[in-house]
């Protein structure tokens, strides 16, 4: 049952159980099952899939269809369970909480790729696409199919039904126990596993629409949820938005939940509907939001507005009690458009009460048709705006759009004009394109298609029109006429039976073709009989299509056609229509169509070929102004039947004419800009399809069309005219054969508002009461009727027990102000009041009815509220509120008012205060206003008992400043009258400049003078003084809020008054007062300069008031060109003191400057005129330019420098120091003028060695001392030839020495580098490099900004150019910020590290490994010498070879035979005793002991390994490769091929290393002596030999067992170095 489900479940497809309350679902239970008792039949459920559930009242027994599959569905069937507790409803609910429905296919990833489409719907989905003839069959068909069905299988129901009852009940009641035990386990898995819930996306917040300037950019952004995380996508009118394609328009952003399109330098094109789709494997979601696009042009005035009320329709209930009031705000106006743009047009729909999810029926109309979604027209409804978006304009698209809400309480409609003007043409002064084609009439063979002609004709006559024809699915476009065709209608030939077409047309004149119009509807070419023979329809049981056709009956003649005539004649074809015959069985039947010549009987069959099946058929090819008559035969198989009877002759020619012109047209004021045009219809006309209307500028001869659609009727709106231009207008008619002759113009009319009744004035309020009398107050109307308000009228009744009475006059004279005292009234009854406003057009309508008042005297203490609040002056970020004192004064006077202020729309709560202290002003300027944002005012009085009521809220308004609005201006004119100027562009016929001062208006004519001129007004002061200081406004009426201000301070008066005297006393104004200045030769100048004089000026020169005239001591020049004025004296003398004054006159303008030369003053200027005279003799001779001076090179090198000037070859340059003849190599340049010594000492010859630089003189070298205090002293420079001598000194003693020195300092300090740090085995060092240094250079170390005090573990040094400071042993209490101060006797230059975190620990960490770098190289085990590269000796001798060792601890030490340990024996003796020495003996040498020996030394610091090669021979060495040799005396003998021995090398783990960074020593030369003994020559190279003689000379034991330590040279490393005491061989060998 339909009715048995509420409106929210029957229009929304997801609906939710849980969307009822408690209340509301136990009624509908309860009315669902007295319902289902009085049908007789419990409802049928089906359930398909996860899709809600529908009901069906079939009046059969139930079935429940699970639908999740045949088997299922099968099954659920064949149960036939009836409806329980648990079906219905709340089934319905389960499923719905526990499975929302989807129709989304995912992967196993839960991709989204692609739609489900589910087989079984509802039935009342099937059949809505059908008509009602189908509809009807197909009922009868299905219903005959499934009742044949039930009653052959009824008996078998019953006897299922009986039998299988209980167990029914049984499953029933085990699926609902499973079902719960399912939903428990799913809603515990759901607590345990949250991640694991999926849910739609939702839109917590959704885009909002925007309206914005042209060139600005608008972000529309929401925040979605949804898991799993849904896909959004963003479109623009139902397209697809690619940022790819369009770069640096679209920016779509996704973070977290909110995703954003932002759209930059917004355009006209903009303007759209956008919507944001968000998918998931749950669901999809949309959310919409439009943006409207705005031009700095001024918006369309719109009809006066007049109060509108909703009023529900007869007969019609209201949804469950509700009463619905709806209002339609924020609409669109009257709109312009362009041929392929894209326009959207939108309002705000407000419904009270607002109810979730309730839709109401919205519509969209065009001239009073229903416009349908298709590709053209896109609507849309968000929940409270309806938008309709016109994706691409044509003209077609022009006309009246309606939009019609509909509630069950009655219907609002809100309508505007949509006018499209024509795209520019391709070619210049090619016609618009034509408009509205269609097809009239469809066969197998030809269509006829119509159209209308444009208005525009690109200023040429249009010559006719081409057809395009295309067939669907196809781009190809074929032209179907070879000449252009004049009548707007022409039948299409040549087409092929069963396909379909659409059709365009283009106009064509002689400038060229059009534009093509927008294309037709397909349309099929199939002969009507064929379509109406044609069935097909779904079935909603089956699936299939059913196709009927009407069985023929054979063997009937058909009889003659019926009403065979003329539809449609032109001088291109001639259209035939017939019935078919009474009598003609039930076979199809087919006609021959027959033509004659009139005045003939020769009858012509004109479809020889093939018979045509429809009633109607087109002629060509016939002779233009021949008359013919035609008539009919049907045939069919069993033959052909009599003919029609033939029709009147008829001519072949146009038979529909081009109408007449309209008469009497007749234009009106409407807006400021729309003009109302109306006029006589064309008499006589014919398939009139409408009018065109032109207009021109009075003066042009330029005619623009009004509109682009013909429009019926006999009236028009004309709109976007210019405010204050006078136009004419012309109406031409159009009908299929053409466009008419334009009719006359009509009278000119000036595009202004029209004057109007005003309408009703609203916010009634009482602003006093007495015992018999009450003060109202109220607004002014928002739309005055273009003409001023000349007075109010109120109305009151009394009103007893809700029950009003009737309407009594309070005034009959009408009131000026918004207040007024209704009298004659009783003490303690209640009124309602209403008010009617007058203008000259007359009284309007009465406002609606005030809240009832109880008239009772007031008796409070404070003060009534205020009234008349009025806001001026809007602006982005301010605005002036004004307002009236309040009637009702209280126990005292008022004394002060409080403004507040809050945002439209804001709660009560919202309300701050403006302004903390009282004003006792009647207005204020309230600034910091955000711009674009909506306020509201009020405002409340105070007396000293406390502050009153507030006043009534004014309306909301927009901080925004308008476009063309200006502020006044100040102006001082040439005679100086100050004037304040103020310019309106938007005013109208009616408007007029109100002048006041502190916001009330201007009386006082004898202090300011009001001059108007067009849009211009001027308020001139008179006589300005202190009594005109105050703020002046000008407000301009009939604008949308015009006005302006300027606050007139005293400290602007005063200004203003200096720029008035200055104009009306002008001086001449000067670039430079009157100045002296010293020439050549001592000469005084005497100049000033003019900014503007003419030729006419003049100057007077007076000294102490006596005029001075031109001569010998004074000389006067004057160039009028640049306004220089000069005076020239030679010299000056003690007369010469006192004023000299220089007096200009340039016609009435004058002006004067004085110079006082006396006492001080005058005495250092004849001074330096005498000492100018004295320069000017000495630089006749040989001078110096510039004074000796000194200058600091970047090397630090200091220069005495000066310039001099007037010099010849035989000048010569004298250099002293201190009285003495200073010899310089310097030559005198003749050019350059410039003479430099440098300050260089020389001194004894250098000592090799030093770090001084070296010179080389003359053979000689000297060093280079720095710079010192030896340098310091008084240099002088004499010039001197046969013209005179000039001396330069340079003192460069104490301070000019040190100045000299810090120049030194600040340069080395420039060069220093960054401060840096390093790491050393001592600590952390910093250090910084200069580029030369200088031992009094004095730099300062900082520590956290305080000089370090040094220490022994704190120091700093120089080495060469590198300053340091070393930190030894550094910990955490170092760290910090370290700085080099050099000090320069200036400001000094400072370098400074941060020696902390990351760069300490480095540093720590590198100083740690240093260090135990050192103490293991100090440590490590070590092979000192002793051992030579080779050993030879002879076979029998004894073998004793010892050598230092070193190490801590005491290293191991390992001896080694051809990499193989040995041992030792009696014949191998091997010691090591103190930890010092290591002894290697044989005894007895032989040939086996021959081969190559090495020494291991190991410690845990390292290892070190010495090797040796032992040559046992039978007879003498050969000394050619000795190093050491002994003969049998045991003396030392040295072979010439000797070196120093090779260094012993530290090895690792048994492998030989060369040590790292290790110094090499220093070894004196040759024959020098090492501790007493003869220093032998050593090898160092691998190869050479030692003999068994250089082997005995080695240190041997003692007696006590120890071995004296081999004597060492104090840098060297190596025990080679040593020489053994003298002994014989024998003592050697014993030992």
């Amino acid at each position: 049952m339909p009715g048995s489900l509420p409106f929210y479940q029957k229009h929304q497809r997801h609906y939710d159980h849980d969307y009822r309350s408690s209340e509301t679902q136990a009624l509908v239970s309860k009315y669902r099952a007295s319902s289902r008792s009085s049908s007789g039949y419990p409802a049928h459920t089906c359930t398909s899939g996860g899709y809600p559930a529908h009901t069906c009242n079939s009046g059969y027994a139930p079935h429940i269809c699970t639908g999740h599959g045949l088997t299922s569905a099968r099954t659920s069937t064949s149960r036939g369970l009836t409806a329980s507790s648990y079906s219905g409803l709340e089934q319905s609910s389960q499923l719905t909480k526990r499975a929302k429905a989807t129709h989304l296919a995912v992967d196993r990833e839960h991709h989204i790729i692609g739609y489900v489409v589910p087989i079984f719907r509802g039935s009342r989905e099937f059949a809505g696409g059908y008509s009602g003839v189908e509809d009807s069959r197909l009922k009868a068909t299905s219903a005959s199919m499934w009742g044949q069905d039930h009653f052959t299988s009824g008996l078998e129901m019953e006897r299922s039904e009986v039998s299988s009852r209980k167990v029914t009940i049984r499953e029933s009641a085990e699926r609902i126990s499973l079902s719960k035990t399912i939903y428990e386990n799913e809603e515990h898995s759901k607590r345990m596993n949250k991640d694991s819930l999926m849910h739609a996306p939702e839109f917590v917040i959704k885009p909002r629409s925007h309206t914005v300037w042209e060139n600005q950019s608008v972000r529309l952004h929401c925040t979605l949820s949804g898991w799993p995380n849904p896909h959004v996508v963003w479109y623009k009118n139902n397209v697809t938005i690619d940022p790819i394609a369009h770069p640096g328009k679209y920016k779509i952003e996704s973070s977290y939940s909110v995703h954003s399109l932002e759209i930059d330098r917004c355009d006209f094109d903009d303007t759209a509907q956008y919507h944001v789709s968000a998918m998931n494997a749950k669901g999809e979601q949309s959310a919409y939001a439009s943006v409207v696009v705005k031009r700095f042009k001024g918006e369309m005035d719109t009809s006066a507005p007049s109060p509108r009320r909703s009023y529900p329709r007869v007969g019609q209930v209201s949804e469950y009690g509700i009463t619905f009031k709806t209002h339609i705000v924020d609409t669109f106006g009257v709109s312009f458009g362009r041929e392929g743009e894209t326009m959207s047009l939108g309002c705000t729909v407000i419904i009270h009460p607002n109810l979730e999810r309730y839709q109401p029926g919205v519509e969209w109309y065009r001239d009073d048709v229903l416009l349908a979604p298709s590709k053209w027209h896109q609507m849309h409804w968000s929940g409270d705006r309806a938008t309709l978006t016109l994706t691409h304009l044509n003209k077609e698209d022009e006309g009246l759009y309606t939009l019609r809400v509909t509630t069950k309480s009655g219907y609002e409609t809100y309508s505007a004009y949509v006018f499209v003007r024509d795209a520019d043409a391709e070619v210049e002064g090619a016609p618009g394109a034509p408009l509205d084609v269609r097809c009239l009439d469809a066969n197998k063979d030809y269509v006829i298609v119509s159209w209308k002609q444009p208005a525009v004709d690109g200023g040429n006559s249009i010559l006719g029109y081409f057809v395009d024809r295309c067939e669907v699915g196809t781009n190809h476009w074929i032209q179907c006429n070879d000449t252009p065709v004049k009548f707007a209608r022409l039948p299409v030939t040549g087409l092929v039976e069963g396909r379909s077409y659409a059709f365009r047309v283009r106009a064509v004149n002689k400038s060229g073709m059009s534009r093509p119009s927008r294309t037709s509807e397909p349309v099929a070419a199939v002969d009507a009989a064929d379509r109406a023979r044609m069935r097909g329809t779904s079935a909603p049981v089956t699936g299939q299509i059913i196709v009927t056709e009407e069985e023929p009956a054979e063997g009937v003649v058909p009889g003659k056609p019926l009403e065979l005539e003329v539809t449609e004649a032109t001088k291109n074809y001639v259209v035939l229509s017939w019935k078919p015959p009474g009598e003609r069985g039930h076979e199809g039947i087919m006609y021959y169509v027959e033509k004659c010549v009139s005045g003939t009987d020769s009858w012509q069959r004109v479809n020889t070929e093939i018979p045509v099946k429809s009633p109607r058929f087109a002629l060509f090819d016939l002779a233009e102004g021949k008359s013919y008559s035609f008539r009919v035969r049907c045939c069919n198989s069993a033959g052909v039947g009599e003919p029609s009877p033939p029709t009147e002759a008829t001519t072949v020619g146009d038979k529909l004419d081009v109408p007449a012109a309209p008469e009497r047209v007749v234009a009106t004021r409407n807006t400021a800009t729309s003009v109302v045009v109306s006029w006589e219809k064309s008499r006589h006309a014919k398939d009139l399809v409408g009018y065109y209307i032109e207009t021109s500028v009075v003066g042009s001869d330029t005619w623009e069309p009004c509109n682009n659609k013909p429009v019926p009727g006999s009236r028009f709106v004309c709109h976007g005219l210019v405010t204050g231009e006078t136009y004419v207008f012309k109406v031409r008619a159009v009908n299929a054969a053409g466009i008419s002759m334009s009719s006359q113009e009509s009278e000119p009319v000036l595009v202004k508002a029209a004057i109007a009744s005003p309408a009703p004035p609203f916010g009634i309020s009482v602003l006093e009461c007495v015992r018999d009398s009450m003060v109202l107050g109220w607004k002014q109307p928002a739309f005055v009727g273009g003409s001023d308000i000349i007075g109010y009228f109120v109305d009151y009744r009394e009103v007893f027990d809700g029950l009003e009475g009737q309407w009594h006059e309070a005034n009959i004279q009408s009131v000026s102000d918004r207040a007024y005292r209704v009298c004659d009234l009783k003490e303690n009854k209640k009124y309602q009041f209403q008010v009617r406003a007058a203008n000259m057009a007359g009284v309007g309508i009465p406002s609606l009815p005030s809240n009832t008042f109880l008239c009772e005297e007031w008796t409070i203490a404070v003060p009534g509220p205020p009234h008349d609040l009025q806001v001026t002056e809007v602006r982005s970020s301010s605005l002036v509120l004004l307002w009236k004192p309040p009637v009702y004064q209280g126990r005292d006077a008022v004394n002060g008012f409080y403004v507040d202020i809050k945002e439209a729309g804001a709660s009560e709560e919202a309300w701050r205060g403006i302004n903390k202290k009282a004003t006792d002003s009647k207005f204020i300027k309230i600034e910091n206003l955000q711009e674009g944002e909506k306020y509201v005012f009020r405002v409340r009085a105070q007396n000293n008992a406390g502050v009153g009521n507030a006043s009534e809220v004014t309306e909301p308004t927009l901080a925004e400043t308008k476009a063309g609005t200006k502020e006044i201006m100040v102006d001082v004119d040439d005679d100086g009258v100050i004037s304040l100027n103020f310019e309106c562009s938007a005013m109208s016929a009616e408007s007029k400049f109100v002048w006041s001062k502190n916001y009330e208006e201007i009386s006082d004519t004898e202090r300011i003078a009001v001059e108007t001129k067009g849009s211009k007004a001027k308020a001139s002061f008179l006589a300005p003084g202190e009594e005109d200081i105050g703020v002046y406004s000008c407000s301009v009426t009939h604008t949308d809020g015009a006005s302006a201000s300027y606050d007139l301070t005293a400290e602007e008066l005063k200004k203003l008054l200096e720029t008035s005297h200055d104009h009306k006393f002008p001086i001449i104004p000067l670039k430079s007062e009157l100045a002296v200045e010293l020439q050549e030769k001592g000469r005084v100048r005497f100049w000033l300069q003019a900014e503007k004089i003419s030729a006419n000026g003049k100057v007077d020169y007076v000294f102490n008031d006596n005029s001075l005239s031109a001569g010998e001591k004074y000389k006067m020049n004057f160039d009028k060109n640049t306004g220089v004025i000069e005076m020239i004296m030679e010299s000056l003398t003690p007369k010469d003191e006192g004023t000299f004054t220089f007096q200009l006159q340039d016609g009435k303008a004058t002006n004067q400057s004085s110079l006082v030369l006396i006492g001080d003053v005058f005495k250092a200027l004849q001074k330096e005129s005498e000492f100018q005279m004295k320069e000017w003799v000495r630089k006749q001779g040989p001078h110096f330019v510039e004074y000796l001076g000194f200058e600091v090179t970047p090397e630090c090198c200091v220069i005495l420098k000066c310039k001099v000037g007037n010099i010849k070859k035989d000048t010569v340059a004298l250099w002293q120091k201190d009285g003495q003849e200073i010899k310089s190599d310097q030559q005198l340049s003749f050019t350059e003028g410039v003479l430099k010594l440098e300050i260089a000492q020389r001194g004894a010859r250098a000592v090799a060695g030093t770090a001084d630089t070296v010179d080389t003189v003359d053979d000689v070298t000297w060093r280079q001392l720095k710079i010192s205090k030896k340098d310091a002293g008084v240099y002088n420079i004499v010039l001197k030839d046969d013209r005179g001598k000039d001396t330069s000194t340079l003192n460069l003693t104490d301070q000019g020495f040190r100045d000299m020195m810090n120049e030194v300092f600040s340069v080395i300090a420039n060069s220093s580098t960054a401060l840096k740090i390093t790491s050393t085995d001592e600590g952390i060092r910093l250090y910084t490099f200069v580029s030369y240094y200088n031992d009094l250079l004095q730099v300062t170390w900082h520590y956290k900004d305080s000089a370090i005090s040094f220490s022994d573990r704190i120091k700093s040094g120089v080495v060469g150019e590198q300053l340091w400071l070393q930190i030894k042993e550094p910990t955490e209490k170092d760290t910090g910020k370290y700085a080099i101060e050099f000090n320069d006797g200036k400001g000094g230059l400072r370098r400074t590290v941060e020696l902390s975190g990351q760069a300490f620990d480095d540093a720590v960490a590198e100083f740690k490994r240093l260090k135990a770098a050192a103490i293991a190289e100090r440590n490590r085990a070590r092979v000192k010498g002793g051992l030579p590269d080779v050993v030879t000796i002879q076979e029998g001798k004894d073998l004793n070879l010892t050598c230092n060792i070193s190490g801590d601890p005491v290293p191991e030490v390992t001896w080694l035979k051809n990499e193989r340990e040995i041992v030792s024996d009696d014949h191998l003796l091997l010691k090591f005793e103190s930890g010092k020495f290591a002894s290697f003996i044989i005894t007895k040498v032989n040939s086996d002991d021959s081969g190559k020996y090495s020494i291991l030394v190991k410690n845990k610091f390292g290892t070190e390994s010495g090797e040796f090669t032992l040559q046992v021979t039978q007879g003498p060495v050969d000394l050619g490769v000795t190093s050491y040799l002994t003969d049998q005396d045991g003396n030392v003998m040295v072979g010439p091929n000797t070196t120093p021995p090779k260094k012993r090398t530290p090895a690792t783990a048994g492998t030989k290393q060369k040590p790292s960074d290790s110094p090499v020593p220093k070894t004196p030369p040759p024959g020098k002596q090492v501790d007493g003994r003869e220093n032998v020559e050593q090898v160092k190279e691998t190869g050479k030999t030692v003999t068994e003689d250089t082997a005995e000379t080695l240190p041997a034991p003692t007696a006590t067992g120890t071995t004296p330590e081999t004597p060492q040279h104090p840098d060297a490393e190596l025990c080679d170095e040593a020489a053994s005491p003298s002994g014989s061989p024998e003592e050697t060998t014993a030992q």
